[in-house]
């Protein structure tokens, strides 16, 4: 007999408000201001010292240097950090799948399996269950970490952290009183940013969202074909860039890349099993042709990350994969670990939870390393329209009108997993939340200045090595 699937309580909405205002009770949402690094608080380096002993050795002098280059640039690498600093914090016990890295430069836009700009979060690396307000505490301290690089004012730093903390407030009481299937397809694409913030967000604003908008749509695969491929031979195969992008001939000896190569599109074969038979029939369509190591991000530079070339009807009809490793969450330390034995898994059912809109090839697999052990990665589409923001060059009303796209669609992922009556229950009509967040962002972004400066000065001390400008 077929083991029957567990039942699933269902509360009432009744029930659901009770949950929050106990929640409120037992946590009050003033408390959320608080933060005071502990007696016991780890060494930032050794954090990340234990992250780098699993990670491609020659790779991690660059991940350093990165995040060298400012504090937001560090905070950026530092979600093991942070997630140390959360977990010593009380919390409101109101469980949703957290994105894991909810900073701002992990949002952004990307093209819909229907070919229109969606705006949603971007990295799942680090998703897991957990209190919903870690996500928005990396999100607002993120958010003042980067006003401050920016050189703004007090004022202005706070009112971009109370309104982002607002928007997702609001946002959350909108989606609670919403049904189940109107929530499931929100979504958040260019004309429906036009509607929700045109009057109040700014011609500058608008302005430099459509440049963002038509930059990105130039950023696909036929972009990726002539930025990051060369014919040889009447084949096309990657560039070699070192150490940014290497071909698979040139990270292993000559003798072991054919046995790698095959080790790699076996397990290619094995990942089509995870996705829906239609999208393996499609990727059944192209032809492996070439693959390479690709440096990515900040925080994920040293694990291994891939980018494999095929082709399909013709040499202009490329399709271009990131197969890209997925180690535990960081969040494991400190919540009940992951329930998938796979961590590329892991990432992609977390991925799928939260957007509104998942890449067509998004899947999983493992495999084994050179170095004896199993890596389990994760696959998708690089450059499918990818809109990143440039926020060395937003002003501070740019910046706030930014904030409030990531608080609203941050809420809208979380709404989708966890109980969003409750949480809008305990969040309330008031500004307590936002106010208490904008305290804690101001407080953390203090310490994130003084472990950015422990990593200079281990850079400088030679306790680490450090390659810049990469």
């Amino acid at each position: 007999m077929a083991e029957r699937a567990p039942r699933v309580p269902h509360l009432t909405t009744e029930q659901r408000v009770a949950v929050g205002r106990e929640a409120r009770k037992r946590m009050p949402r003033s408390s959320h201001g608080e933060f005071t690094p502990s007696a016991q608080r780890a060494d930032p380096i050794e954090l990340l010292e234990q992250q780098a002993a699993t990670r491609v050795p020659e790779l991690v002098p660059i991940r350093y240097g990165r995040m060298a280059v400012s504090p937001f640039t560090f905070f950026r690498g530092a979600a093991s950090i942070m997630a140390a600093d959360l977990a010593a914090t009380p919390h409101s016990g109101l469980t949703v799948q957290l994105c894991g890295d909810a900073h701002l430069a992990n949002f952004g836009g990307f093209a819909s399996p229907e070919r229109s700009l969606v705006f949603d979060l971007n990295d799942f690396d680090e998703t897991l269950p957990g209190p919903f307000e870690w996500d928005v505490k990396r999100l607002v301290a993120s958010l003042e970490v980067a006003a401050r690089d920016r050189g703004f004012d007090d004022s202005q730093r706070a009112a971009i952290l109370t309104s982002t903390a607002a928007h997702y407030r609001d946002a959350m009481r909108t989606f609670a009183g919403m049904s189940n299937l109107d929530l499931w397809y929100r979504h958040l694409d260019l004309d429906e940013i036009k509607s929700r913030w045109g009057a109040d967000a700014g011609t500058a604003a608008l302005e430099n969202l459509q440049r963002v908008a038509t930059k990105a749509e130039s950023k696909d695969r036929l972009k990726a074909l002539a930025r990051l491929t060369q014919e040889v031979d009447g084949e096309l195969r990657f560039l070699s860039d070192p150490p940014l992008l290497v071909p698979v001939d040139e990270v292993f000896d000559h003798a072991d890349s054919p046995q790698i190569v095959e080790s790699v599109r076996g397990a290619l074969r094995a990942y089509r099993r995870t996705l829906t038979s239609d999208r393996r029939h499609l990727l059944e369509t192209y032809r492996f042709v070439d693959m390479a190591r690709k440096v990515v991000g900040v925080g994920s530079v040293g694990m291994r990350s891939w980018v494999v070339l095929f082709v399909g009807r013709d040499r202009r009809d490329p399709l271009f994969l990131q197969v890209k490793e997925a180690e535990a969450s960081v969040l494991e330390a400190f919540l009940p670990k992951s329930k998938h034995a796979n961590h590329g898994q892991r990432v992609v059912e977390g991925q799928r939870l939260m957007q509104s809109s998942s890449d067509i090839f998004l899947g999983w697999q493992r495999v084994d390393g050179v170095d004896g052990r199993p890596h389990d990665y994760y696959m998708r589409q690089l450059w499918d329209w990818k809109a990143s923001p440039n926020i060395e060059r937003m002003t501070a009303g740019v910046l706030g009108f930014y904030g409030q796209m990531c608080g609203w669609t941050l809420a809208r992922a979380h709404a989708r997993s966890g109980d969003r009556v409750a949480i809008s229950e305990y969040l309330g009509r008031g500004d307590r939340f936002d106010r208490a967040l904008a305290t804690f962002a101001q407080s953390y972004a203090d310490q994130n200045e003084r472990d950015h400066q422990a990593l200079t000065d281990a850079i400088a001390g030679a306790k680490i090595a450090a390659r810049s400008g990469l």
